[in-house]
């Protein structure tokens, strides 16, 4: 089945502070993980545009809120990762609390907010914090376990078993965004 659910994506701005980032009302799709876990891939994915946003293989370099309009009528917000350790503390707590801002004030609509984390690794105590503060906040949560693909099959059964323990109820995706594995079944679920 082709992506046909996309069919326009823009980069609209980067911004550090989402006070009147946005210009008009339409409803957000979240993307939000530990640096280097592959969110900005994974939007590339999702809209079959190599450069929409940028990708490096450095963690924790994207430092600001990136803004995508899908066609026309969705943004897709792409944060900065957290949990990145080779940061100044002041600098941590500056993404921090521009992470919070956006996510946990009531005046942005998020639509749905998709957790990325890394299959391989697991939930990390960075990942338990974002995914219960999200919860605290009634948020509709996606969780796409990415970089499936690099798990060896012999560990495959035992650490999906952990990751679906983890989440509870959340919609959970194993996904590679290298391989393009779960990237359809992605797609409707985030638009449904």
């Amino acid at each position: 089945m082709s992506n046909t659910l996309i069919k326009s994506s823009n980069f609209i701005k980067s911004a550090i502070d989402i006070e009147g980032a946005f210009e008009k009302e339409f409803p957000h799709v979240a993307f939000i993980g530990r640096s280097n876990v592959g969110k900005s891939s994974t939007i590339n994915a999702l809209t079959k545009n190599k450069g929409l946003a940028k990708t490096s293989s450095l963690p924790g370099r994207t430092r600001q809120i990136n803004l995508f309009l899908i066609n026309n009528k969705y943004y897709f917000v792409d944060l900065p990762g957290y949990g990145y350790s080779k940061m100044s503390n002041s600098k941590r707590d500056d993404i921090t609390d521009m992470i919070d801002s956006y996510l946990f004030n009531k005046k942005y609509n998020q639509l749905k907010v998709v957790l990325i984390i890394d299959a391989f690794v697991g939930f990390t105590d960075n990942d338990m914090e974002m995914l219960q503060a999200l919860e605290q906040n009634k948020k509709e949560i996606i969780v796409i376990a990415n970089k499936i693909d690099r798990i060896k099959p012999s560990q495959k059964v035992l650490q999906i078993k952990k990751i679906k323990e983890t989440i509870g109820s959340h919609k959970l995706f194993f996904y590679s965004a290298e391989k393009q594995i779960g990237l359809n079944e992605i797609i409707q679920e985030i638009f449904r």
